[in-house]
C-alpha cells in the first residue's frame, strides 16, 4: 500500500475512533449551581451530558458565602447558571453581573409559592433577625413536591441551551419525579406513627418551614431563616420556656450551624441533643446527606426518633 494511502487510511480510522469514543469532560455542557443541593439536582437531570460545579459546596453555608475571583472565572466557563431564587443567594446575581456572564440563568424555584419568612413567624415570638431574604422563606427544597418543580425548571433550562439533549433531560426528569413521589409517600408513612400533637421539633435556624407546612411538623428555632444573625438572649429565654411548657424532649443541630446554641438550649430546657440535620447543604460524599434523596431520608429518620420522645 502506498505511503500516502496508508496515511489517509490511518487518519480515517483515527477519526472514526474519536467519533465513537465516549464524550470527554470538555464535550459536556458546563453548568454552575449556586449551592450543593441544586448541584445534585442538576447532575441528576443532566446525567452524562453535563458537568456541574457548585459555588457553595457540601457543608458550606450559602447565607454567609462571599464569592471569590476564582468563582467569577469558573462561572464564565459555564453556559448555564442555576440559582434557587427567593432571595436565598443575592450574591449569585451580583457575581453574574460583575463577571460579565453571558449564559442562561435558571431560577429553580420559579412557580413555587413562597411562604412567609421567620422574621415574622418564628416560634410565634418574632425571633427573626435582619437577613437578606426580604421576609420570604427561600428553603422550598425542604418539600420534595416543590423540588419536583425545581427539576422541571432545570430540565427546561438545560434543554434550552442544549436542544440536542432535550429527550435525555426529559427522561431523567421524569425518572426523578417518580423518585420524589416515592420519597413523599415514604415520609408520610414514617410520620404516621407520630401523633400530630407530638410533632414538635427544636432546631438552630428556621430552615424547615416548607416541610412543616406539608407534613404537619412544628419547628421552633432561635434564629430566623438565615444563619447570619445571632438570637437575642430574650428570644432564647422565651424559647427555653416554650420547650419546657410543651415538653419537647429533643433538640437538633444542623450540619453547618454552630452546635453551641442548640447544646445550650438543650441544657437550659432539660432536653437531649438529637442527631444532626441537613438543611441548606449536602454532606460530603460518604456521609448520610450526600444527595438530596439521602438528605431527606436521613432528616426524617432523625426527626421521627426525636419526636418519639415527646
Amino acid at each position: 500500500m502506498p505511503f500516502t494511502l496508508r496515511r489517509r487510511t490511518l487518519a480515517i480510522l483515527t477519526l472514526a475512533a474519536v467519533m465513537s469514543a465516549p464524550a470527554s469532560a470538555a464535550d459536556k455542557l458546563p453548568v454552575t449551581a449556586s449551592f450543593s443541593i441544586l448541584g445534585d439536582l442538576v447532575a441528576v437531570v443532566g446525567g452524562d451530558r453535563v458537568t456541574v460545579r457548585s459555588l457553595v459546596g457540601p457543608d458550606e453555608d450559602a447565607h454567609v458565602f462571599e464569592p471569590r475571583p476564582a468563582d467569577a472565572r469558573n462561572l464564565l466557563q459555564s453556559r448555564l447558571l442555576v440559582i434557587n431564587g427567593m432571595g436565598f443567594e443575592p450574591w449569585a446575581s451580583k457575581l453574574a453581573r460583575s463577571a460579565g456572564f453571558k449564559g442562561e440563568t435558571v431560577v429553580a424555584s420559579t412557580g413555587v409559592k413562597p411562604r412567609a419568612g421567620a422574621a415574622d413567624t418564628t416560634a410565634g415570638h418574632g425571633h427573626g433577625h435582619g437577613h437578606a431574604h426580604d421576609h420570604a422563606d427561600p428553603h422550598a427544597w425542604q418539600n420534595p413536591n416543590h423540588v419536583a418543580q425545581y427539576v422541571r425548571n432545570i430540565a427546561a433550562g438545560l434543554s434550552k441551551v442544549d436542544p440536542a439533549g432535550a429527550s435525555t433531560y426529559a427522561a431523567n426528569r421524569d425518572a426523578y419525579l417518580g423518585e420524589l413521589q416515592a420519597l413523599d409517600a415514604w415520609i408520610r408513612t414514617q410520620l404516621a406513627a407520630i401523633p400530630v400533637a407530638k410533632r414538635k421539633v427544636i432546631t438552630s435556624h428556621d430552615a424547615f418551614g416548607y416541610f412543616s407546612a406539608e407534613y404537619q411538623v412544628r419547628f421552633l428555632a432561635a434564629q430566623g431563616v438565615s444563619t447570619e444573625g445571632a438570637p437575642s438572649a430574650k428570644a432564647v429565654g422565651e424559647l427555653v420556656r416554650q420547650i419546657k411548657r410543651e415538653k419537647i424532649r429533643t433538640v437538633f443541630v444542623e450540619s453547618m450551624s454552630d452546635p453551641r446554641l442548640v447544646a445550650q438550649l438543650g441544657k437550659d430546657a432539660g432536653a437531649s441533643v438529637g442527631g444532626s440535620l441537613y438543611s441548606d447543604a449536602l454532606s460530603p460524599p460518604g456521609k448520610p446527606g450526600s444527595t438530596y434523596l439521602q438528605l431527606m431520608r436521613h432528616n426524617v429518620t432523625q426527626l421521627v426518633q426525636g419526636m418519639q420522645q415527646n
